[in-house]
């Protein structure tokens, strides 16, 4: 019991760590980014009259001692403030809400079509002739090395432009979603395949496979009940760089397909400089990292527990 109270105290002050740094590493990209904050608000081609800019200068704290600027964000951010956008002038917490939704979907879809495809691809070859693995590690590396945007455009060609199967752009209905988490799942689906396909193999390999055959086990059998749950744990730990990809390709692929969602939202911030934007997404990512990585240490030891006395 103590033990167990010991690692979520250390989880916790990680994850306390994490988001810190993650913030004063925003706070500090506020600070050095060039230009003039009083410009990026008002706007391109917009001026404004010398008090009018002190009137925005002493609202938004930019004439304040950069430590006081610092102890104030943190303060707001205790409380659950993010700011708000300078160019959109909305809370940043709520244009964050309004587009996660949709960037959550295609992240879910995408993920599901790669560990599918991924699956399906290392049962299939694992432990099966020389030629078929060398077949489907050339058609795992083509994707795995294109680069996504890449992979849209040759989709949008053919599956929207000339055969008409689905929309070229927008969220409207589920075969809107279909070209975009494909176009993101694909690259995913080939680095997935190939770890999934060499532990599977390493699986199979141990007695526990021998033992399970000699008692008449069909082989199907002995790869799903048995030889990949020991397969999957190095896959699980892949879940924080597969939160990296998606929310990157998410940038690109949304943009490619003209879909609203957290990568739209943070290239139009990074264009205009909307920091305050910039700097909740930042947040936003730490947060889902570290929620994600906890979960996956749980989930880890859920599929293999001889990592619990570890």
């Amino acid at each position: 019991m103590i033990g167990a109270l010991r690692d979520i105290a250390l989880r916790a002050v990680g994850a306390v760590g994490v988001l810190f740094g993650a913030a004063t590493l925003a706070f500090a990209a506020l600070q050095l980014v060039p230009g003039d904050p009083v410009a990026v608000l008002l706007g391109p081609a917009t001026s404004a009259s010398p008090e009018v800019r002190a009137q925005i200068v002493s609202e938004y704290g930019f004439d304040r001692p950069v430590a006081e600027q610092y102890l104030h964000y943190l303060g707001r951010l205790v409380q659950g403030d993010l700011g708000e956008s300078y160019q959109l002038q909305r809370p940043v917490a709520a244009l964050i809400g309004a587009a996660t939704g949709p960037t959550a979907q295609l992240a879910a879809a995408a993920l599901a079509i790669a560990a599918g495809l991924a699956l399906l691809s290392a049962l299939a070859t694992a432990g099966r002739r020389p030629a078929l693995r060398a077949l489907a590690t050339v058609a795992e590396l083509v994707p795995a090395s294109t680069p996504s945007y890449w992979v849209g455009i040759v989709l949008l060609t053919f599956l929207s432009f000339r055969f008409r199967l689905f929309p070229v752009a927008g969220d409207a209905g589920p075969a809107a979603l279909v070209l975009p988490a494909v176009t993101l799942a694909l690259p995913l689906a080939g680095v997935l395949a190939q770890v999934l396909r060499e532990s599977l193999e390493a699986a199979l390999a141990q007695p526990f496979v021998v033992t399970a055959r000699a008692r008449g086990i069909g082989e199907h059998a002995v790869r799903l009940r048995h030889a990949l749950r020991h397969a999957a744990v190095p896959l699980l730990t892949l879940t924080g760089w597969i939160t990296g990809t998606l929310f990157g390709g998410a940038v690109l692929v949304e943009t490619i397909f003209g879909r609203p969602g957290l990568g739209a939202l943070t290239l139009a911030a990074v264009s205009s400089k909307d920091m305050p934007v910039v700097i909740g997404v930042t947040l936003l990512s730490a947060l889902v990292f570290v929620a994600l990585s906890t979960a996956v240490d749980l989930l880890v030891t859920a599929v293999d527990p001889r990592l619990r006395n570890g």
